[in-house]
């Protein structure tokens, strides 16, 4: 069974500018637009926003 193009795979880059991502899927059904998560980076230490990297 093939990956579907539905749920593509993104990157997430911390807006704290350490360089550090995440890489997750996302629904392009649910989500057209970037994806905008709060979540932790162990370089800064702290949580910060996670913008879509295309």
């Amino acid at each position: 069974m093939a990956r579907s193009t539905l749920r593509p795979i993104v990157k997430l880059r911390s807006t704290a500018s350490t360089g550090y991502t995440y890489v997750t899927r996302k629904s392009r059904r649910n989500d057209p637009n970037r994806l905008e998560l709060r979540k932790y980076d162990p370089v800064a230490r702290r949580h910060v926003t996670f913008r879509e990297e295309r």
